[in-house]
């Protein structure tokens, strides 16, 4: 009974249920703790198993409901690569099940460690890793060169009020006022302060 619960759980959260996102979650007995009770469920027809997004792997399941969102947005994505539509970034907690690197994905090859750390936060845009603002603000990893995108979305982040402060030290092991993103965050609304950048 707690095994159905908590694969359903998983299976509303993720909607997609993949090893990697089960790994992801910590689930006691791994992926095989839970794929009994997926094998069941989509025996009985409530769930669906499938490719149904490539790269996370060859065992998914998924809700109908999601299969069928799924194929409706189709589009031709590469999580590590740029974006290619006008749609805004998005900004997600590092530990949330939305945000898919360090769990599903993993991480793009970087000389830092990105963690889905308590605290941190991403910015995707049309599903690719824009950057990573780690724990305090102070400092950015970045994934690619298109800073405008990721330093607008922590401006929205902040003015929403689900960021208290940013003040940046360091993108990417760089003082962020020598870096190649300081023009960004200053037109996006960074200030000059003393310890670097700071979005009052």
């Amino acid at each position: 009974v707690i095994a159905h619960a908590h694969a359903l759980q998983l299976l509303e959260r993720y909607g997609v249920l993949t090893r990697e996102s089960a790994l992801g979650e910590g689930v006691t007995g791994g992926f095989a703790g839970v794929y009994p009770v997926l094998n069941e469920l989509e025996a009985r027809g409530q769930v669906r198993r499938g490719y149904f997004v490539a790269g996370l792997g060859a065992a998914q399941f998924a809700l109908p409901g999601a299969v069928d969102r799924l194929r409706a947005e189709r589009v031709a994505v590469d999580p590590y690569g740029a974006a290619t539509s006008p749609t805004p970034a998005l900004v997600l907690a590092a530990t949330d099940p939305a945000q898919p690197f360090g769990a599903a994905l993993p991480w793009p090859d970087t000389a830092f460690r990105p963690a889905r750390a308590a605290g941190a936060h991403v910015v995707l845009h049309d599903g690719a890793l824009c950057a990573y603002l780690e724990r305090g603000g102070k400092s950015v990893i970045t994934f690619g060169s298109e800073h405008a995108t990721w330093a607008a979305a922590l401006v929205e982040r902040k003015l929403s009020g689900r960021v208290k402060r940013i003040e940046l030290a360091k993108v990417d092991g760089v003082p962020v006022r020598e870096h190649a993103a300081a023009p960004a965050l200053r037109t996006a609304g960074f200030v000059d302060s003393y310890r670097g950048l700071l979005l009052p």
